[in-house]
């Protein structure tokens, strides 16, 4: 017997002392039966339990005790669950003829009937499609389902479950239930209704909302024509649960009709737009246009895609006129219509112009208090489109930037996460085209000063061509570099100093040229590696960027060669080339490292150990032992000459400024080493 059982049965047991008389019921029927189960020697299982309960309750049959019939139902409620599937077949017949009895007592309390709800529907649950063509397994769900709008909520509420639960399960193989039938009609007739009985009709829908099933085809269009009558009759509520419900059934629209069909139903959906001012009925109906147009998207792509334009200008003042929870759940669905229903076929096209004129009328001065929410568009539509967003959404860039240079801006941020959007989209080269910087004095359109966007540009730059950097920033943060000394040459300190940042700035964009860039074994040359070498060993300023930068391509190109992925920007294949190349200046740059890590102080040389590990990683055993072996003669000679630190040498300011002892430098790359020796050399 499995311990969830046995505790469910403890618990019962300790009830026996109960002063509820019910529960002191239960429990004193418990204890009975397993005196009987006891008595008769049999197996302490539930299917004993099960066995010894039917035969009591068809003794019970007629009886007209109500309270042990109670408490044998209740225990069954308990059991039920633990038995075979088998079991429950084997003993169908008999089940339903014992329970459908209880389900009928005009006087039956809450208690029981929620007893005998869950029996059902663990009875149910087990059978087979032959099964649920039987008139008393069909009868059975039309009470369920007519107890799934009784006035008690309590009832109401565990055969909602009930029925939900069933139609949701369809015995297997089949996918659209076999009682499908019978639940439709059942809500047609409910919702055919409702002007007479809207409480009966608000119940139905609620029981719609929470079932998630494949709907009759022959039925599916009357069933949406239903749910789509209720929001004319002007109440509210039930307005919303219509809309909430249709959002249920939509997700088996697909399987129920053809592209023709499911663009008259959406069609019909829009017709019934909401006012924005009703939150909780515009949301519903957000919420169906949303999970309609992704469904259609499945059935018929191009003519979904050819209806965005006027959809997303319709749907769009609702983030402008709505409430807060209006405004969301338009944003959500707008969000979802741009990332799901646009073609990749179709990413360079007219109608991709269309929406772009639409979201770009987000930008107007009406829309102000939701400015955050179109930036938010703005920029799930630049990451949609990609490299398509060039030239077609240059302009959008542009006005944001304008805007993001206003003093008095509220929504830098936002502002912020769509040109980094942009910048992802179509790279720096590009969006530097679109919004030069214009740092050094050079000829371009505007004279509008950028440097701003250095620090965002560093957050966004992916797989893009390093010989971009090689061949533009790097010169500038030269030309900065020149221009803050020649300053500096002249007292003009302020100036200076802010030609240094600049140039420092452009200097870490290196790391986000060196995320996988497509074009290592073009660009990373002798001389771009001899000259990242000369700046780790004479420029303090830069060595921290351009150490992040190499470990960056170190490591990405090590694990995209070690990977076998197709997701990759670069094939394998690719990544095992460009790591062979990179290889060729490990040693070069190891032993720049050395010397830099052996000058520097302890505190402050993390990053260069995180380098040279990087570089050890995709060089050769044999370079690794050869290196190894010269770091240990180093070792070796320094431990000779080694002598204690000095009280003053072991205080904090001096451990700031001074590099450790030889012999510490040494041992630590050493044990840096050891995990890529090879066993011989290990050992």
């Amino acid at each position: 017997m499995d311990s969830e059982f046995e505790h469910q049965l403890q618990k019962l047991r300790d009830k026996i002392g109960s002063k509820t008389p019910h529960q002191q019921q239960h429990a004193a029927m418990l204890l009975a039966v397993e005196e009987t189960i006891t008595e008769q020697k049999a197996a302490v299982e539930p299917a004993s339990y099960f066995a010894a309960l039917l035969t009591l309750m068809e003794q019970q049959s007629g009886s007209g005790s109500n309270a042990l019939s109670n408490a044998i139902i209740f225990l069954l409620s308990v059991v039920l669950p633990h038995v075979s599937a088998s079991m429950l077949r084997a003993k169908f017949t008999t089940m339903m003829a014992v329970l459908s009895q209880s389900l009928d007592l005009a006087s039956a309390d809450v208690a029981l009937l929620r007893s005998v709800i869950s029996c059902l529907e663990t009875v149910l649950l087990a059978q087979d499609a032959s099964s649920w063509r039987q008139p008393i397994a069909q009868g059975t769900l039309r009470s369920l389902m007519q107890l799934s709008t009784d006035s008690k909520p309590k009832i109401r509420k565990r055969a909602q479950e009930a029925v939900s639960s069933l139609l949701s399960r369809p015995p297997p193989p089949t996918a659209i239930h076999p009682a499908a039938h019978i639940a439709s009609r059942f809500v047609l007739e409910m919702l055919a209704n409702a002007k007479a009985d809207p409480q009966a009709a608000m119940h139905t829908l609620q029981l719609v909302k929470q079932t998630e099933m494949l709907w009759p085809a022959d039925e599916f269009e009357g069933l949406c024509a239903a749910l789509m009558q209720l929001p004319r009759l002007n109440t509210p509520y039930v307005a919303t649960l219509a809309f909430q419900a249709l959002e249920t059934v939509f997700a088996s629209a697909g399987e129920s009709l053809d592209e023709d069909q499911f663009r008259d139903l959406l069609i019909s959906v829009i017709d019934l737009k909401p006012n924005s001012s009703d939150s909780a009925t515009s949301e519903a109906w957000l919420n169906i246009i949303q999970k309609g147009y992704i469904a259609y998207a499945q059935i018929g792509a191009e003519a979904c895609f050819q209806s965005l334009p006027d959809l997303i200008d319709l749907v769009l003042p609702d983030i402008e006129l709505g409430k807060s929870s209006t405004r969301d759940a338009a944003t959500r669905c707008i969000w979802a219509l741009i990332r799901e229903c646009i073609p990749d076929s179709k990413l360079g096209s007219d109608g991709v112009q269309a929406i772009i004129k639409v979201l770009a009328g987000g930008l107007s001065y009406r829309y102000r208090e939701s400015w955050a929410l179109v930036f938010l568009l703005i920029a799930a539509l630049f990451q949609r489109l990609g490299k398509f967003a060039h030239p077609s959404m240059d302009a959008v860039a542009k006005e944001v930037a304008n805007m993001r240079m206003e003093p008095e801006f509220q929504f830098k941020d936002e502002a912020d996460a769509v040109l980094g959007a942009a910048i992802r989209a179509v790279g720096p080269q590009v969006f530097l085209e679109i919004l030069p910087l214009n740092l050094d004095g050079g000829q371009s359109q505007d004279n509008v000063g950028r440097a701003w966007l250095l620090p965002l540009m560093k957050s966004h730059i992916r797989n893009a061509p390093l010989g971009y950097f090689v061949s533009t920033m790097l010169p500038l943060a030269d030309k900065l570099s020149v221009q803050s000394q020649q300053f500096v040459s002249q007292n003009r300190e302020l100036e200076a100093k802010i030609y240094n940042a600049l140039s420092q700035q452009v200097w870490a964009l290196l790391s986000g040229f060196c995320n996988v860039p497509v074009d290592i074994l073009d660009s990373f040359t002798v001389g771009f590696a001899e000259r990242l070498a000369n700046e780790i060993l004479e420029v303090p300023a830069t060595r921290s960027a351009i150490c992040g930068a190499l470990q960056t391509l170190l490591t990405a190109v090590h694990a995209l060669a070690h990977t076998e992925s197709a997701n990759g920007p670069i094939t394998q294949q690719q990544a095992l080339a460009a790591e062979m190349h990179l290889a060729r200046f490990a040693p070069d740059y190891l032993a720049q490292l050395f010397n830099v890590f052996a000058l520097s102080p302890g505190n402050g040389r993390g990053y260069l150990m995180d380098t040279i590990t990087a570089f050890l990683a995709v060089i050769t055993p044999g370079e690794v032992n050869a290196t190894f072996a010269k770091v240990c003669a180093m070792l070796d000679q320094a431990l000779k000459s080694h002598k204690p630190p000095t009280a003053a040498e072991l205080t904090e300011q001096y451990l700031e400024a001074h590099p450790p002892p030889t012999a510490h430098t040494m041992t630590d790359l050493a044990i840096v080493m050891a995990p890529y020796l090879d066993t011989e050399h290990a050992q």
